[in-house]
């Protein structure tokens, strides 16, 4: 998502059914207050969404693309919570914050973009506090390409080929469950589990 064009068109996509099926399982899990970090916010709808339900929520919300980032800002701004939810150039394998800043983690779809996953959720681990809500979601990896492209048919059929080969490619790049299970035990974060949220979906799980 370094480039614009690639910014644009994952914005441009349907993600509004998934966006809002992913704040409902945090509202769930018990998110109603304190500060949530946002990993790989792209353009932003997550966070806007959560702090739109939930009014005593702050959210740092991180990207490694200027360009997600650009149109996260002008999404936010829209939304009129530029008080609420900060924006920041951040890498998730470094995190820039102390141990235990945030009483609550969420990321979507954001692990398989990164080249060391391993270090990234180890880093998200750090900074969350020990009872802090977790919601961790990403695709699961099809067994073979021809099961990854069943789904772009599925699900995105009305995209261009352009976000079409986008969704192919992250299928193509995801982890399977037992391989975030054995992620997980790497991880400072008791008590979460790894669940499979949906037919495409793992999500690494706390309640608060």
């Amino acid at each position: 998502m370094d480039t614009a064009e690639a910014a644009e068109a994952y914005d441009a996509m349907g993600h509004g059914e998934v966006d809002q099926a992913f704040v409902d399982r945090v509202i769930a899990l018990g998110a109603s207050v304190g500060h949530f970090l946002d990993v790989g916010t792209g353009p932003a709808q997550i966070p806007i969404l959560l702090a739109q339900r939930c009014p005593d929520i702050h959210i740092t919300a991180i990207d490694l693309s200027e360009e997600m980032l650009k149109i996260a800002k002008r999404h936010v701004a829209d939304a009129g919570l530029t008080d609420r939810i900060t924006l920041e150039l951040v890498d998730a394998k470094t995190l820039p914050y102390p141990d235990n800043t945030f009483e609550g983690l969420i990321s979507n779809s954001i692990v398989h973009h990164i080249h060391d996953a391993m270090q990234a959720l180890q880093e998200m681990g750090r900074v969350t506090r020990p009872k802090g809500v977790v919601l961790i979601r990403d695709l699961i990896r099809p067994e073979t390409p021809a099961d990854a492209q069943v789904f772009v048919d599925r699900y995105a059929a009305d995209d261009t080929p352009y976000q079409q080969k986008l969704y192919y490619d992250s299928f193509l790049a995801a982890f399977t469950i037992a391989e975030v299970n054995e992620m997980l035990t790497q991880v400072d974060l008791p008590g979460a589990v790894v669940v499979q949220s949906t037919d495409r979906h793992w999500s690494i799980e706390r309640a608060g």
